[in-house]
Formats: C-alpha cells, sequence, structure tokens
C-alpha cells in the first residue's frame, strides 16, 4: 500500500486524460467517468497543486457522482490527501470508506500506512524541535560562559 502513496502519473496519461475532460468541460456536460479518470491522474501527480485539483474534482464526484462509485471517490480522496500530509483529512475518507466496506482490504491497509506515516513524521517533527532546543540551549550556554570572562 505505501507504493499507492508514492506512485505518480506518466505526464502522457495526465495530458490525455486532461483534454478529454477539457473537450468535454467545453461542451457543457462532463461525464463522470472522464471527471474521475482526470481527478484519479491528478491525485497521482507529484505536484501538490495538480493532487489539490483533483481532490477538489474527487469530493466534487462524491456529492454529486453515482453512488456505486463512491467507494473509488473515498479511496482516492484518502490517497490524495495523504499525499498532501493531510492525514486527519485523509483518515476521514478512509473512514467513510470502512463504513460503506467494512472488510474493505485496500482501506484497512490504507489506514495503516496513513497511522504509521502521522507516527513517523510526528516523531521526526519532535526530533526536529528537539535538536533545535538542544541547539539554542548549546548557543545559550556558550553565550554565558563566554560573558562570565
Amino acid at each position: 500500500m505505501e507504493t499507492v502513496l508514492d506512485d505518480s502519473v506518466p505526464a502522457e496519461d495526465l495530458k490525455n486524460f486532461e483534454k478529454q475532460y477539457h473537450e468535454q468541460l467545453k461542451r457543457g456536460f462532463v461525464n463522470p467517468k472522464t471527471q474521475f479518470e482526470y481527478a484519479w491522474c491528478l491525485v497521482r501527480s507529484r505536484y501538490s497543486t495538480d493532487i489539490k485539483k483533483g481532490t477538489g474534482l474527487l469530493e466534487d464526484l462524491c456529492q454529486k457522482g453515482e453512488d456505486e462509485a463512491k467507494r473509488d471517490y473515498l479511496f482516492y480522496l484518502a490517497i490524495g490527501n495523504a499525499k498532501l500530509k493531510e492525514y486527519p483529512s485523509a483518515l476521514q475518507y478512509v473512514r467513510a470508506l470502512l463504513k460503506l466496506e467494512p472488510t474493505n482490504n485496500q482501506a484497512i491497509e490504507l489506514q495503516k500506512v496513513i497511522n504509521e506515516r502521522m507516527k513517523k513524521e510526528g516523531l521526526m517533527g519532535m526530533a526536529i524541535v528537539g535538536g533545535a532546543v538542544l541547539a539554542l540551549g548549546a548557543i545559550v550556554g556558550l553565550g554565558f560562559a563566554v560573558a562570565k570572562k
């Protein structure tokens, strides 16, 4: 499941789905399947602006799209938010999916990966803050030592 969060879309695929989406948008109606495919590509992009655009399209589909496809919308919303490191939102979408399908192994595994990343990045964040505090303490201590001379 880690690979799903690290997966990126080939540029050519993104261009093709983007073209289809914009052609339909110009005609005044975008087929939900086309919107999903474009959003799916955007969520798999390396760029946060693309991912945000993709999650916006998926949220739109969740509100007005087909109920049968809601599972896919929620799954990729969770992935998009996790890639943006918006872990609370990602977990919210995974939980919503698990309410629809409590035994969905992909969702269960994704929830584990998101929790692991939260824990890992939280620990790294604490280590960075701790290191900064130690460095500041050393500088202050050095300042006192120099001042006493």
